[in-house]
């Protein structure tokens, strides 16, 4: 099998983002890049399968952000598209969610760094400087959405059972902030998260029901039992919409990212699918 797992629009591992060069000012975008949809990174990657010769896609997987783009597909290459899966997911995205990647967003824009747009010059690549406390404080709100009661319990949980002021669970949430922070930027991050917002497959289309109605490929959706970003609700409305479309539900106590650790219950699922 060929294996392409491409990078998004936005994002600052290699494709255009706000680190990119402005060709009108000769300076990065920062927070000047225009705003994005996931359509827009739907469509930069068809260009890429054009770009790659391939016709077909024999089986298109997408999780969470990544359902969102292979919805979008679907819907506007359906003829390139085999076999689609579809996991922890929705057609479009809820208030819940807007109202986690404002919060995001508002931790961003409290780094008074974030503002000042100071960026510095590496090897010919733009790094900015600003917003790293901002993106930490960020990712530690955005798992919080990930995860679920049951999970953090269960790995956080203070072995001294008489501590006064419990830390582990902080200390967990401090440590991936900062290995966020120290490996991402800020802004792309800040951009990612309206492109988020933008999730609508029945925007201009007459609606969802009618979005995903059109879907002619061969499709599996796959809920989570704990998802408390993506409820199971979201993922049966998909499945119900396109036609023949197969729901399946995992078991985790992990919540939303379930989809990234249940390898072995995903497997059962997609492998069938493989020739």
């Amino acid at each position: 099998y060929t294996i392409i797992c491409a990078n998004i629009l936005g994002s600052c591992y290699g494709s255009t983002s706000p680190c990119t060069i402005n060709p009108a000012t000769g300076k990065p975008y920062l927070l000047s890049f225009p705003n994005t949809t996931v359509r827009d990174i739907a469509q930069c990657h068809n260009l890429l399968l054009e770009h790659l010769g391939l016709e077909k896609v024999d089986l298109l997987i997408g999780g969470s952000v990544g359902g969102f783009q292979a919805l979008e597909w679907s819907i506007m290459y359906p003829q390139k598209i085999k076999n689609l899966v579809l996991l922890a997911c929705n057609c479009r995205f809820t208030p819940w969610g807007s109202a986690f990647n404002e919060s995001m967003r508002m931790a961003l824009n409290a780094d008074p760094t974030f503002g000042q747009q100071e960026y510095r010059s590496i090897d010919g690549k733009f790094e900015p400087l600003g917003g790293k406390a901002g993106l930490a404080a960020a990712r530690s709100i955005a798992l919080i959405s990930y995860r679920s009661f049951e999970g953090y319990n269960s790995t956080q949980f203070e072995t001294d059972e008489d501590c006064t002021f419990p830390q582990r669970a902080a200390s967990y949430q401090r440590y991936q902030g900062k290995k966020l922070s120290d490996r991402f930027d800020a802004y792309s991050y800040y951009y990612l998260c309206g492109s988020v917002d933008s999730n609508n497959v029945g925007r201009g289309r007459g609606g969802v029901e009618k979005a995903l109605g059109s879907i002619k490929t061969d499709c599996i959706v796959i809920g989570i039992d704990s998802d408390g970003l993506f409820p199971v609700e979201e993922q049966k409305l998909i499945a119900s919409c396109i036609p023949g479309a197969v729901y399946h539900e995992i078991t985790s106590k992990f919540g939303h990212d379930g989809f990234l650790l249940e390898n072995d219950q995903l497997t059962q699922i997609i492998e069938p699918l493989l020739p």
